[in-house]
């Protein structure tokens, strides 16, 4: 960031001053990476931003000691170096002191920690062994029987959000990620107090400083004062007396205050129940929807993102979602759409009755054809008889007959349509004479046309009355060859 230039020194190309960094003849300011950054303020350390966010300090520990449990777990069968698992954890605590555990998921930053540290102590490990071997302690954990990771669409989603993260990691920790560790540190102290060839005693030490990772020590303390609070309650544990006259740890720049905090906080840790996963994942579940809940009536907004009322009564003014004249249009886009689908329930109901109608219909009519089909029959047989029996009689008995008889009558016009249609409908009802009254009613009288319309169409009734046709013309070519001219007289009156 470039200040107001001044004057460049004479005597060097670039010179420091309380302000910032001189180069040439710009004033730059300064920007420090040194260990003590990595050291949180004691504002910083409470409230947290998942206390603020709802969690519970108790929950939050829980999820602490169960994300630094899985970095140890996963640097193990990724066989990393203790260094570089030590490494993770730190970097772990560092990041949800910034960042919330209900806003982030402590699983896909907990690999991203792992990958990140892997990196940094020169052991770089493949993304997609982190992933695995996360899957694998997931299954391990349900107490399912363990299965190979798909490469689906899931574990692509899984990767990308482990890098996002390993960027975010980066961001918010300034890429100040250097970590001492006091590993060396212990056995230097040691080898000062003339301790070091006691191996339980170091180991110890040891022991009780991979398990004060699991802790937020270090991010309060620097390596040195957690290294003699190490040596110290290893010593306790082991009844080995210890320079106290003065106070050793005094040597070392240590305050028997701070041993004491940390010595009490590693034990806490032994005293405490193991973090339960699916509680810990409901509660944090719990918290998320709060939380959504919350932005969502701060905007006035139910949390199924509708307006919500004011407690005053009506609608508040931050819950109006648009401009009057968008409220009209919309309303009046509902209404005809409103209208559009009565519209359709009504041509639907009128199309069903009409379809019920055709089927009451059809129903009718196939019920009157077989009495139908019966009287036509019959109607044929008579006709049939009294042809055969015309025969031995004189012409003028067979036209008498003829013109008695219940067969249709015989015009020679047969092309007009509408002489067919009147003679058919005479022929059925002097047919049915006989079985019905005859009706004056126009409703009855439209039946039987209808009926006739529908039978003239059937194509055996087409076929009946040519036959018959032409048996009407060979009994009128007999009778004229037979009576003359005085037949044919009679046929014309």
């Amino acid at each position: 960031m470039a200040a107001v230039p001044q004057l460049p020194a004479p005597s060097a190309p670039s010179s420091r001053s309380n302000d910032g960094i001189l180069i040439g003849d710009r004033l730059y300011s300064t920007v420090y990476l040194t260990i003590d950054c990595s050291i949180i303020p004691e504002e910083r350390l409470s409230p947290t931003p998942s206390m603020l966010d709802g969690l519970d300090l108790h929950a939050e520990t829980d999820l602490r000691i169960l994300g630094c449990e899985l970095l140890q777990s996963a640097g193990i069968l990724l066989r990393l170096p203790q260094v570089a698992m030590a490494t993770g954890q730190v970097l772990f605590h560092r990041f949800f002191y910034s960042k919330s555990f209900v806003k982030h998921s402590f699983e896909i930053v907990a690999m991203a920690c792992i990958n990140l540290a892997s990196k940094i102590e020169e052991a770089p490990r493949r993304i997609r062994d982190v992933i695995n071997v996360f899957h694998h302690l997931r299954q391990l954990r349900a107490k399912r029987t363990p299965s190979p990771l798909i490469l689906d669409q899931s574990y692509i989603n899984t990767k990308n959000h482990v890098i996002k993260a390993e960027r975010r990691i980066l961001k918010e920790l300034g890429f100040c990620v250097h970590v001492k560790h006091p590993h060396k540190i212990i056995v230097m102290y040691l080898q000062v107090l003339e301790c070091e060839r006691n191996q339980t005693l170091v180991q110890t030490a040891w022991n009780y400083m991979n398990d004060c990772l699991r802790t937020n020590v270090f991010v309060k303390f620097e390596a040195e004062t957690i290294a003699c609070a190490c040596i110290y309650l290893a010593a306790r544990a082991l009844q080995i007396t210890l320079p106290n006259r003065p106070h050793w740890f005094l040597l070392f720049g240590a305050t028997e205050e701070n041993i004491q905090d940390i010595c009490l906080t590693t034990l806490r840790l032994y005293s405490r129940k193991k973090p339960n996963y699916d509680f810990l994942e409901k509660e944090v579940e719990k918290r998320k929807v709060a939380l959504q809940e919350a932005k969502l009536k701060a905007k006035g907004l139910n949390p199924d993102g509708t307006p919500a009322l004011s407690y005053m009564g009506g609608f508040s003014p931050a819950s109006k979602p648009t401009s009057p004249r968008d409220v009209k249009l919309k309303k009046n886009l509902q209404i005809h759409k409103i209208k559009r689908e009565l519209e359709d329930k009504r041509h639907l109901r009128v199309l069903t009755m009409g379809y019920v109608k055709r089927i009451k219909k059809a129903e009718v009519d196939q019920d009157r054809k077989p009495s139908q089909d019966h009287d036509h029959t019959l109607s044929r047989r008579r006709y049939n008889n009294r042809r055969s029996r015309s025969g031995t009689f004189s012409s003028r008995s067979r036209s008498r007959s003829r013109s008695h008889s219940e067969s249709p009558r015989r015009h020679h016009n047969h092309g007009s349509p509408h002489l067919k249609l009147k003679h058919r409908v005479e022929d059925i009802r002097g047919r049915h004479g006989h079985k019905r009254k005859k009706s004056h009613s126009p409703n009855k009288s439209r039946e039987h046309t209808d009926f006739a319309k529908k039978h003239r169409h059937e194509h055996g009734h087409h076929r009946e009355r040519r036959e018959r046709s032409r048996s009407f013309e060979r009994s009128h070519k007999s009778k004229h060859h037979s009576s003359g001219h005085s037949g044919h007289a009679r046929h014309r009156r």
